[in-house]
């Protein structure tokens, strides 16, 4: 059962049945970007350790974010909120908590149900240099086969809200085109997942733009940034 000192969230309960949970912040919960002078931010991030902990992960890893496709494996043996510079993903192999910030971006979900769990944020960059493939084969490398990974596709702009140039579109499909078109990065990323031996994927239904009133949207005009996080 999630804690009740955990902030305003969409829980994500594909993980549940062992013994694994995520979620999303809302903005109900504030705003968790750190780049820039966001007046409480970093307290936030702080009360979600502190609830993390309470709940019994008492070790939160989370990075500066760039776009890339650099994914952190984290052993056991270190406390605390740790924080990193350039990564966009996270493995945790003991219990613990991994997050990512997101405003339109895909948080991508990954648990195995002997324990191992991780998180990564996939926007166009991080979807067309396959971010999500290498965080599973880390999981792979680390003992944990692929076909035995679950994965959840967390909030994130909708097809329909998400329109890219000519050059990305065709560096995420593979498919030429002379104007702007529409992207689901949540479906590329579903089949990236089903292509590298994924069984059971699911989805998230809201969309940050069209929810804007509940989520942070980089597509909407917002700066603010919510976390998804994965602990047990």
């Amino acid at each position: 059962m999630n804690h009740p000192a955990l902030p305003a969230h969409l829980a994500v309960p594909t993980f549940e049945r062992f013994g694994v949970r995520a979620f999303v912040t809302t903005r109900a919960a504030g705003d968790f970007n750190l780049n820039g002078d966001v007046p409480g931010a970093e307290q936030r991030w702080h009360a979600l350790h502190q609830a993390l902990a309470e709940a019994g992960a008492p070790r939160l890893a989370s990075a500066k974010q760039v776009h890339g496709t650099r994914v952190l494996v984290h052993e056991r043996g270190w406390e605390g909120w740790l924080r990193v510079d350039d990564a966009d993903g996270h493995i945790l192999l003991g219990a613990g908590a991994a997050a990512v910030t997101i405003a339109d971006c895909v948080p991508v979900f990954i648990a195995h149900p002997s324990g191992a769990v991780g998180v990564v944020h996939a926007g166009w960059r991080g979807t067309a240099d396959g971010i999500l493939p290498e965080g599973l084969r880390l999981f792979a490398a680390h003992g944990f086969p692929v076909d035995e990974c679950v994965v959840h596709l967390g909030p994130s702009i909708c097809g329909r809200c998400y329109e890219v140039g000519t050059e990305v579109y065709e560096k995420l499909t593979g498919w030429p085109t002379r104007q702007p078109r529409h992207v689901d990065l949540r479906a590329l990323l579903a089949e990236q997942a089903s292509q590298l031996g994924v069984a059971r994927w699911s989805a998230s239904g809201e969309c940050t733009k069209c929810d804007n009133d509940v989520l942070y949207s980089h597509r909407a005009g917002d700066a603010g940034r919510q976390v998804a996080c994965i602990y047990r």
